[in-house]
């Protein structure tokens, strides 16, 4: 056999010489053991995750009751929410209400905050990320909101204000429509900085401090450029992965609440998509209709998640 045909034979096989499936085998095969590392991973996801957003979505277009085998509805359940659950309508209204106030407010809250806190000396930067973060661990958060806004003359903010003659006779604060919703939304953003603060004060620690000589070589004249050009370019990682929590909790707002004014609120005045899901998959046992609720939610929140990873992807520029 001539050198020539040795050459030719041994010549790898070139991309452009495969289909797609074949080199995606040849791919799987050459990392076979990163993908055997994560493997268990991977199974727990489809099995807990996948699966079930997938039998949400089938069960959405089914009467599902948790006694009988589904039956097909087709759209019936989408066009009972929309067209004939008043209650799901106020529970999509005060959710973006929600929504927009306390994950655009939380997230850039905990960014601020986290960038303040950076610049603090190590021990007490420990001692201040604790007092911001303990909130969000504490088990009995809402004790102290219901114990400062108690409905009678010996609540807190009650005393004082007649004491102080401002008013003559207690407030319901939870068991009033004009308050619940201001109330919550302020409970939830004290309890806000939680994983992400954290996963931004983390980001912060790991920046190159050489970047920023080099930035003011190249004519970054304040802190406010250094922190556009320099800083949340380098954490876009920790900035998508507190935009998805942001986003998570501001839609599935529904345990502060709960807790605060029990369910359902008082004229369902801070009634949420949460809570419309609970009532019927948790209560009413009205799977199918719970399911399409849920879908809802799923489709508002995934589409949130893409616009902000498109605004992400805008910063620094």
């Amino acid at each position: 056999m001539s050198q020539q045909t040795k050459a030719e034979t041994k010549r790898p096989v070139q991309r452009s010489e495969m289909t797609k499936l074949q080199w995606t085998w040849k791919e799987i095969k050459r990392n076979k053991t990163a993908y055997f590392m994560i493997a268990p991973f991977m199974l727990l996801f489809i099995v807990f995750t996948v699966l079930p957003v997938l039998l949400s979505i089938l069960l959405s277009f089914t009467d599902f009751n948790m006694l009988q085998m589904p039956g097909w509805q087709g759209l019936s359940n989408y066009t009972r929410l929309f067209l004939e659950d008043e209650i799901f309508l106020l529970a999509c209204k005060n959710t973006l209400v929600f929504a927009c106030i306390t994950g655009p407010v939380s997230y850039l809250l905990s960014l601020l905050l986290a960038w303040f806190i950076n610049e603090l000396p190590p021990k007490l930067r420990a001692v201040v990320t604790l007092v911001f973060y303990a909130p969000s661990i504490s088990g009995q958060v809402y004790l102290i909101w219901k114990t400062l806004f108690s409905s009678d003359s010996y609540g807190w903010v009650n005393a004082t204000l007649i004491n102080l003659g401002i008013t003559s006779e207690a407030i319901l604060y939870f068991e009033d429509a004009n308050w619940v919703m201001g109330l919550c939304i302020v409970v939830a953003l004290w309890t806000s900085l939680g994983t992400a603060f954290l996963s931004f004060i983390a980001g912060f620690q790991t920046i190159d401090r050489s970047m920023y000589e080099a930035a003011s070589v190249d004519g970054i004249k304040n802190r406010w450029q250094e922190l556009w050009y320099i800083t949340l370019p380098t954490m876009r990682p920790q900035l998508m992965f507190g935009a998805v929590l942001a986003i998570t909790q501001s839609f599935g707002f529904g345990a502060v609440v709960t807790n605060l004014c029990g369910f359902p609120s008082v004229d369902y005045a801070a009634h949420t998509i949460m809570h419309h899901l609970d009532d019927y998959g948790g209560q009413r046992y009205e799977i199918g209709y719970a399911s399409a609720i849920a879908v809802i939610l799923f489709v508002i929140m995934f589409a949130c998640n893409i616009l902000i990873k498109k605004a992400l992807a805008k910063v620094g520029e």
